[in-house]
């Protein structure tokens, strides 16, 4: 069955989150835990909805997911380098 979209995306890298924390084999439960130690607090549910992109995500926020999950910020917005000059 088909997701009904009720409100626009809030977020342009959740996806991209969601998919780096699979790859590295963490829960959401885990990556909220670990979230915690920097401290950053997001909690699972909030992982979740941004995740879907229907809760938005502040630059510091961004910037704690990458750390943990390590990779860069400009990784999970999936942003390539222009090397073309």
């Amino acid at each position: 069955m088909k997701k009904i979209k009720t409100q626009p995306e809030l977020n342009i890298i959740g996806q991209k989150i969601r998919e780096v924390r699979i790859a590295k084999k963490l829960s959401q439960l885990a990556l909220s835990q670990k979230l915690e130690l920097i401290p950053v607090y997001i909690c699972r549910a909030s992982i979740s909805r941004i995740e879907h992109g229907v809760r938005a995500i502040t630059d510091i926020e961004i910037e704690a997911i990458a750390k943990v999950l390590n990779v860069s910020p400009n990784e999970l917005f999936d942003w390539k380098q222009n090397t073309t000059k």
